[in-house]
Parts: structure tokens; C-alpha cells; sequence
């Protein structure tokens, strides 16, 4: 089962296992980790906006025209890091990943 590790808003470091194929959003939201979703994951809200450490940015894969709409927009955009978890499903390749929950806009 892979591992995300999870930077809080308040700083504290967390490490969660999540199951392969499931959404990111989720994993943190059941986690506790500060993650509204309010939209239900549906890229429509941005309140699931993370922080990916730059050395897993690339391993996320590329932000589609709706997610890169509305993280852009965000006081706490990153070009190199913004993702929003719901449009990240958890694989083996994503096994020790490492990001920050963005602060609330």
C-alpha cells in the first residue's frame, strides 16, 4: 500500500497509506488533513489545492485546462507544485510521495 507524506497547514508531518486507485482528495480528506472538497472531487472548487514537493511534481503528471483554471487564480499558486488532489489517483509509482496542504484561500 503506498505511502503519502502529508505536511498539515499548522506544519506537522503526517504519514498516510493510501490503496491503489484511490483519489488522493479522499485519502487526505479521510485523513483529516484539512481538505474540504467541497465539490465532491469534481475539479470545481479548489479546495483540495496541495503543494507537490518539486521532486514528485513530475511524477504526477500533467494538470488538465480545468485543474490548471482554477489553480491559477489561487493566492497560493505554485507553477512548479499546484495540484488539485482530486484529479490525482494514488499508484505504486506515487509510493512515497511528498506534498504540502496549500493554505486556505
Amino acid at each position: 500500500m503506498p505511502t503519502v507524506h502529508v505536511t498539515d497547514r499548522d506544519g506537522n508531518a503526517h504519514r498516510l497509506h493510501a490503496a491503489e486507485g484511490s483519489v488522493l482528495m479522499e485519502v487526505l480528506r479521510d485523513g483529516d488533513m484539512g481538505i474540504e472538497a467541497i465539490c465532491g472531487g469534481q475539479c470545481a472548487c479548489a479546495t483540495c489545492h496541495c503543494l507537490i514537493d518539486p521532486d514528485w511534481f513530475g511524477k504526477t503528471g500533467a494538470r488538465g485546462g480545468d485543474e490548471e483554471d482554477l489553480v491559477s487564480c489561487l493566492d497560493a499558486y505554485d507553477a512548479g507544485r499546484s495540484r488539485l488532489t482530486c484529479q490525482l489517483r494514488v499508484s505504486a509509482e506515487l509510493d512515497g510521495l511528498s506534498l504540502t496542504v496549500a493554505p486556505e484561500e
